[in-house]
């Protein structure tokens, strides 16, 4: 079983999350205000080089970009990727930029900062992109004690993604869109274009849980037995005008509605949980 998790596509290691906003922001190398100059760079940096990218592993067919602004220069990933249904969506832009700002609103500190940026003439997100880090794809190949950390915290990290990634009904999470990096306590989650999903089944069901849609081979499924307490905190918190302000028109009506009954969902299984085991060995 490579790195102590079962199954190899829905294998799930987001970062670390801290009791706080400014705790869990370090955990992909940003305290708060680092963040926000991130985002103020990837909005006013000079865009230089362009080089598109493809292949496999990059579907969306988004755009390497150099920027640079007084004497820094860094790299930011930049898409417009906008299909419907019937296009082989819904696979959509606005999608990268609403995870990261319901990641900032829950305080989790997986996604990159990303913004809102034009590029020849086209709007699409921007993201920054990290150096010094290495995708989970490439760790795995060195088999399974390549990781460097304890099967308790990770198992920890999986949790987290999974109940993140089921509130945003991600269906797309896999080896190639996970980064780690420092020592491996840094892990980052990238490609959120399709997200957000309101179609059955994610208006009704989970990707991850108890009863969620994704499972071994098995039917084994992929729970989320232990979470942060202050995270189940925020998202009980969740309502339509809370995702609204935070997500900046980056989703519609329906969008938040189906988002908020995944929220209902989420809770049950925690409390259900809680119930079962006992609240300590559930919330940390």
């Amino acid at each position: 079983m490579p790195f102590r998790v079962r199954g190899l596509r829905v294998m799930l290691f987001p970062a670390l999350l801290g009791a706080t906003l400014s705790v869990a922001s370090a955990q992909t190398g940003f305290t708060e205000a680092e963040r926000t100059d991130w985002e103020t760079f990837l909005s006013t940096a000079k865009i230089g080089e362009a080089v598109q990218l493809g292949g496999p592993e990059a579907v969306t067919r988004p755009w390497k970009l150099t920027l640079t602004k007084g004497e820094v220069t860094r790299f930011g990933l930049w898409k417009d990727i906008d299909l419907g249904a019937a296009q082989g969506g819904p696979d959509c832009w606005r999608y990268e930029i609403a995870a990261y700002e319901l990641d900032v609103l829950l305080g989790v500190g997986m996604v990159l900062p990303v913004v809102e940026r034009t590029f020849q003439g086209r709007w699409g997100s921007l993201q920054l992109w990290m150096d010094g880090v290495e995708g989970l794809k490439d760790r795995m190949a060195r088999g399974p004690d390549a990781l460097k950390v304890e099967a308790e915290e990770w198992d920890r990290k999986a949790y987290l993604q999974r109940a993140f990634d089921s509130l945003i009904a991600n269906e797309d999470r896999n080896v190639n869109n996970i980064l780690i990096g420092d020592d491996d306590r840094k892990m980052i989650l990238i490609d959120h274009s399709r997200t957000f999903r309101t179609a059955k089944p994610y208006a009704t069901a989970l990707v991850y849980g108890a009863s969620g849609l994704m499972k071994t081979k098995d039917g084994t499924p992929y729970p989320f037995l232990q979470l942060p307490r202050a995270f189940v905190e925020k998202i009980r918190s969740l309502d339509a005008k809370s995702v609204k302000a935070a997500v900046k028109g980056h989703l519609t009506g329906k969008e938040i509605q189906t988002l908020l009954a995944r929220r209902d969902l989420i809770l049950k299984e925690v409390d259900d949980l809680i119930r079962q085991k006992g609240e300590a060995e559930v919330l940390y």
